[in-house]
């Protein structure tokens, strides 16, 4: 079953807070922080057969890296919302380049059906596998959807929720989008973190 971010109210505080702390320790070991480096990454196979790097998009002026996958109910609330971002900024003349990272190990989050839902819900972004996990856990993902903004310097100036609300026809703030629009700009946008909502990615367990 997926532990969700929101919903949780119900459940005593401290089991909340050791779920919590359980699935994402080795994420927040390397979290980033607004300002840093953007981890680079490459040869993550996308759904389109072929490898793909971070460096491939150096003539871009902003890239946004969701982390997401095929099941959680909040990514796949998501998707539309994603698809219908990326559409829009895919003839910006700067450049804005939305790619999608599914770091998830579960049968459901295999690559053949990663491309079956590229293809079933026609993604018009890059939609990669990050099987070893180690992209997610350099960047500290946590939760899907997560979505962060680079600037031209591949600097991170926005990590967190895509908007202010799961229900599409609520959402009145669109972080990403206004975080997109200052980078264009030159600019920090006004807010650069708001944490995310969603399902935590889970993280395989190492021994010491």
């Amino acid at each position: 079953m997926w532990r969700c971010r929101q919903r949780l109210f119900h459940i005593p505080s401290l089991f909340v807070a050791g779920i919590l702390l359980l699935n994402s320790a080795s994420a927040q070991q390397g979290k980033l922080q607004v300002g840093d480096p953007a981890p680079a990454w490459t040869d993550l196979m996308g759904t389109d057969g072929q490898k793909h790097s971070l460096e491939e998009f150096a003539g871009k002026a902003v890239v946004v890296v969701c982390f997401t996958c095929n099941s959680c109910p909040y990514s796949v609330d998501y998707e539309d919302r994603m698809i219908a971002f990326s559409k829009k900024y895919a003839a910006h003349p700067d450049g804005v380049v939305f790619v999608a990272i599914n770091a998830n190990r579960k049968p459901s989050e295999a690559l053949e059906k990663m491309r079956e839902r590229a293809q079933g819900k026609q993604f018009p972004f890059l939609y990669l596998s990050d099987e070893t996990q180690k992209v997610a856990e350099a960047w500290g993902a946590v939760y899907t959807p997560e979505f962060f903004v680079l600037n031209r310097e591949r600097r991170v100036i926005y990590i967190g929720a895509m908007d202010d609300k799961t229900d599409a026809q609520q959402v009145k703030a669109r972080h990403v989008e206004d975080a997109v629009e200052a980078a264009l700009k030159g600019d920090i946008p006004a807010v650069q973190q708001v944490p995310a909502r969603g399902c935590a990615i889970p993280y395989r367990r190492t021994r010491k």
